[in-house]
Parts: C-alpha cells; sequence; structure tokens
C-alpha cells in the first residue's frame, strides 16, 4: 500500500503593515510579536513617530512587521509628515493590521458598548482598497465576550475584511490566530532576512528611540512632544560603545526641565537609556547626553530632515 505524500508547505514571506489611531496598541503588539521591546510606548499620544520594523520567522512564513504613527488630526508638519508615512507603508506592504481597541462596557451603564470611533470609521475607508485584518485589541477589558459581538458587527460593516481577530496585544491573547491569518496573504518567495534576524533597522536608530523614550518616560506632558534625540557619535571601542546624543527641544524653558536641577534629569534620562541600549547591544555602552533648543522645529522641514524625519515616506 502507497502512501500519497503531502505537498511540502510553500515558504512565504513577505510586510505587515500595523495601523491605527494613537495609543490603541500598535507598538505593544509589534513587541509582543517579536518578543523585543523595539518601539517604545507611552500613554501618551503620537510617540511612534517614523516606521519601526520587527522581523518574526515563524514554521514556513516570514512576516516584516511595520508599526507606524498613529493616524490623528496633526497641528504640525510634523504631524502631516506622521500621517504620510503611515498611509503610505501600509500601500506598500503586502498585507494591512487594522489595530482598534475595545474600549468596554460604561460603568454607569452595564451592558453598554461604546460606537465605532470616528476615526476607525475614517481609516477603513481610507485604507478600504487594500487587503486588510482588522485586529480588535484590548478584549480583556470585556468581563462578557459577548460584549465584544456588537462592537465587532459594527466593525465588520465598515468594509470587507480578510478576517477580524480578537487579541489582547500585553498578554498575547489571540496571535495566534493573528498570524495564521496573516500568513496566508504573505507571497509566496524566499525568506527576506535570516530566520534569527530581530530588525533590519540600524543600531543608532533604535539607541536614539531608547534616549527619547526616557524623556517620554520622566517628564511633563508637554515637553515629550516637542524633543527630538540625534545620534553624534557611536564610536566601538575594545571595552563597548561610546555614544554621544543630543536632545533637541523647541523652548528655552524645556531645555531648563531636561537639564533638571545640577542636570540630575539629563543624568536619570542618560542611566536609564544606557540600561537598554547595553540590553539592546549585549555589551557595555557609556552615553553622553546634550540639550539645545531648536525652535519650532516641527514646523521646519530642514530641520525635520536633518533629525532624520521628513525624507521619503518609503520605508521598505
Amino acid at each position: 500500500m502507497t502512501h500519497t505524500p503531502k505537498p511540502p508547505v510553500p515558504v512565504r514571506a513577505g510586510h505587515v503593515a500595523l495601523v491605527g489611531r494613537p495609543n490603541v496598541g500598535k507598538s505593544t503588539l509589534l513587541n509582543t510579536l517579536v518578543r523585543e521591546p523595539l518601539a517604545i510606548t507611552s500613554p501618551r499620544p503620537q510617540t511612534t513617530r517614523e516606521p519601526v520594523r520587527g522581523i518574526m520567522t515563524r514554521d514556513s512564513s516570514q512576516y516584516v512587521f511595520i508599526d507606524t504613527p498613529g493616524i490623528h488630526a496633526p497641528r504640525t508638519r510634523m504631524g502631516r509628515w506622521m500621517n504620510d508615512v503611515a498611509i503610505q507603508t501600509a500601500r506598500s506592504a503586502d498585507i494591512v493590521v487594522l489595530v482598534v481597541e475595545f474600549r468596554g462596557q460604561s460603568p454607569a451603564r452595564e451592558g453598554f458598548v461604546q460606537s465605532v470611533d470616528p476615526g476607525d470609521m475614517a481609516l477603513a475607508a481610507e485604507l478600504a482598497e487594500l487587503p486588510t485584518v482588522l485586529a480588535v485589541n484590548k478584549v480583556d477589558r470585556a468581563k462578557d465576550k459577548s460584549a465584544l459581538l456588537p462592537f465587532i458587527s459594527a466593525l465588520s460593516e465598515l468594509r470587507p475584511f480578510e478576517a477580524v481577530v480578537p487579541i489582547c496585544a500585553r498578554d498575547g491573547d489571540g496571535l495566534d490566530s493573528l498570524l495564521d491569518e496573516l500568513a496566508t496573504h504573505l507571497p509566496e518567495q524566499p525568506f527576506l532576512h535570516e530566520p534569527d534576524a530581530l530588525t533590519d533597522q540600524p543600531e543608532r536608530f533604535f539607541v536614539a528611540e531608547l534616549v527619547r523614550e526616557q524623556v517620554v518616560a520622566n517628564l511633563r506632558q508637554e515637553v515629550p512632544h516637542g524633543v527630538a534625540v540625534t545620534i553624534e557619535a557611536f564610536n566601538r571601542t575594545p571595552k563597548g560603545v561610546e555614544i554621544d546624543a543630543t536632545v533637541h527641544v523647541v523652548r528655552p524653558s524645556h531645555k531648563k526641565i531636561v537639564i533638571g536641577a545640577q542636570g540630575a534629569m539629563l543624568k536619570s534620562i542618560g542611566s536609564a537609556a544606557r540600561v537598554k541600549i547595553e540590553r539592546l547591544l549585549g555589551i557595555h555602552v557609556r552615553i553622553n547626553l546634550w540639550v539645545r533648543e531648536a525652535p519650532d522645529w516641527m514646523n521646519d522641514e530642514v530641520r525635520m530632515r536633518d533629525f532624520g524625519y521628513g525624507g521619503r515616506t518609503d520605508d521598505r
């Protein structure tokens, strides 16, 4: 008796754009998928400013996930560029994941489910021509899972989606189902990167992001929105890496806040960033920080380009 051999499983690889409004959990989703904190996260909106790529290889599929800035109502040239980056990244990807958040039931009205956010409605329309999987995040907020059904039903009426997957990015719930759905939409082709690759972006990019993350984490709300970080020097030595970085702020008062009394805040930011950079690079790090004023840089195209923003939006 002969057995018919099973056909080989096709090898698939491609780009997956994570798109959504600010603070819906895109960066947390990327970090959980690749099991490394590549994208900085914060409760403050517009923390992600440019695409962050994380690579995950699972069985015969390789996913290049691209975290994008949250789509918002822009008030600066920088904000408009961030929106353009997100949409251009979605249009150049093989499959899009539109991430929306389940905002939970109202404590005042048992069983009441929040309506679909107008921003989600606008994004669904913007992406209407693109193959899109809808990921409903933060479903752990639903004490009664039946409360999800009308919310998901309302979202499904916005447009046809390739699939609708409830997830909790923070805990990893539902991510296997999401990966299974996405794999079927990746092109049949060889892996784009080595199977153990984590990202294809340079170390300097992540070092700047980790410094900015600590500025966001340590300072009051009005300061982080106007902060940019540039890496002036990145030198490897037999003892490790020495990094010179500049924190750019928009106002003299912000410069004083970032430096702090007798330099205490800047020292705290540098120390916390160093710990994370050492974990990322796996070697000893010495980091030197400076603070400079760059008035209204978020509306200055030349300054934006100097700080690494405002260039090509096709980040592939």
